[in-house]
């Protein structure tokens, strides 16, 4: 039975990391997936990315739909991986291993390592526009106080990470609903819709931006859900999950869209600013700012956080630990936000959108990931993992798993032709009048070939092998269930 927490434990600093978390420290209900991942989307970089379905060219009534599109087909890959947790007890990137070797989990994580950081700081600069404008101090000092307040909630983890998600979730419909019956109020929404006709470029656009969006979120998912206990159903975990980020971010994008469709491109230069007028007076002009600043906060924690996982997933796959000490946890995850900071102090505008842009290229690498990580799990091993091996260089999983990383290879390799970013365009997409499927093909391709090869090469065991005790150097004994 899952050992009862007294009110106090709520913001006492967690002791897990990358270790898989017994089963008498699980606790919670799916329920709690919901909040989280509701309170990460209500927020103004998801509202970003909706205006820019309109911004590049859709009118807001084909985006709208289009985005919704992509938020559910991501949503599925997204909430896949969330189901994971409860079954496994480990980290995202740690259960990867079962895939690509204890090793060959390296290659993707250095560039989650890289998303997330750029995710992080992004998200400062946003955060700190918001914290200026409620203190009257610059931008700079706003993104300090706000690095702060994220190491804060980040290094106290999981349990207040899930506060705040509860938190965002309240503050995030009433401050975004609230925007929405203003931008309908002070606006002519109906004479900036439905201008345009369809145009299959910019709608597969905004289908693109939507599932992007949700990918990102599939390295560090079942960090999340790894504490809920293990008989917790699967379905619910997913069902939770899935609802919580598809309707977050679909609310959040489509505020976006319509903000765009009435405002043009004046919205993109100052999204906070044009958020902050549109409120009205300046008492709810605040309230909306506190709205951005606690939005940002439940995400940025998460960051931080799965930066933290996926460095100490990177690390301790070369010298076999699965447990650190909360002084070098702590310093992770402070080391992680501080360089995130310096990244958005630094950062001029151009520098700025060109490192976004990178971010999003990065993406590439998540479609085929998650096709392998998805593929096998519930089709090849179905849902069986020698959980201690995934520790052990030597064990089942071994170092490097060539059929898994030249799989991933390829499916990244297939995505280039169809391309369509500022930093590069694919030959094909061209083709297609600049319509990105790019996300599509990877999906489809790594999927195929990694069935139809890992089939050879699978070895699950009979039945899930959990750890039963942990010894001194941090490696678990091993019990079937």
């Amino acid at each position: 039975m899952p050992v009862q927490h007294a009110p106090g434990d709520r913001l006492a600093m967690e002791r897990r990391t990358i270790e898989a978390v017994p089963d008498t420290e699980r606790h919670g209900t799916p329920r709690s997936q919901f909040t989280l991942w509701f309170g990460a989307n209500m927020q103004i970089t998801a509202i970003v990315d909706g205006a820019l379905s309109v911004v590049f060219g859709a009118d807001a009534l084909w985006a709208i739909p289009a985005l919704l599109i992509g938020n559910v087909l991501g949503g599925i890959v997204m909430a896949l991986h969330s189901a994971q947790g409860p079954r496994l007890g480990v980290p995202q990137m740690i259960s990867s291993r079962a895939q690509f070797g204890v090793y060959g989990a390296v290659l993707p994580l250095v560039l989650v390592i890289l998303m997330y950081l750029g995710f992080a700081a992004t998200g400062s600069v946003l955060a700190g526009q918001a914290v200026s404008e409620m203190l009257h101090i610059n931008t700079d000092a706003g993104i300090l106080v706000f690095g702060a307040l994220t190491a804060v909630v980040a290094v106290t983890g999981y349990r207040l990470i899930h506060i705040a998600g509860r938190i965002a979730t309240v503050v995030g419909a009433l401050g975004l609903g609230y925007l929405l019956v203003r931008l309908f109020t002070q606006y002519d929404v109906g004479a900036h819709v439905g201008n345009k006709g369809f145009e299959a470029a910019t709608f597969l656009l905004a289908v693109g931006l939507g599932a992007g969006w949700q990918l990102t979120f599939g390295p560090y998912v079942a960090d999340y859900s790894r504490y809920l206990p293990r008989d917790t159903s699967t379905r619910a975990t997913f069902w939770s999950t899935f609802a919580g980020s598809v309707i977050g971010s679909q609310w959040s994008m489509t505020l976006g869209a319509l903000t765009a469709a009435v405002a043009g491109k004046a919205f993109l230069p100052d999204q906070v600013g044009f958020l902050g007028d549109l409120a009205g007076p300046a008492f709810l002009a605040f309230l909306i700012y506190l709205v951005i600043v606690v939005g940002k906060l439940t995400v940025n924690c998460l960051n931080a956080y799965g930066g933290f996982m996926s460095i100490l997933t990177t690390v301790t796959a070369f010298d076999r630990r699965s447990r650190i000490s909360a002084a070098v946890r702590a310093a992770y995850i402070v080391g992680f936000i501080a360089v995130s900071m310096v990244i958005a102090l630094a950062a001029s505008d151009d520098f700025l959108t060109n490192f976004k842009n990178f971010v999003l290229l990065l993406l590439t690498v998540f479609t085929p990931w998650s096709a392998i990580n998805l593929v096998d799990y519930y089709l090849l091993s179905r849902e069986r993992v020698d959980i201690p091996a995934l520790y052990d260089p030597d064990g089942r999983y071994g170092r490097w798993n060539v059929t898994a990383l030249t799989c991933y290879v390829v499916g990244v390799a297939v995505q280039i032709p169809f391309l369509a970013t500022k930093l590069y365009t694919g030959a094909l997409t061209k083709k297609l009048d600049g319509a990105d499927i790019s996300w599509i093909v990877g999906l489809a391709a790594t999927s195929a070939l990694y069935w139809v090869w890992a089939r050879r090469t699978a070895n699950p065991p009979a039945e899930t092998i959990h750890p039963t005790s942990t010894q001194g150097d941090g490696r678990a004994a091993a019990q079937v269930s």
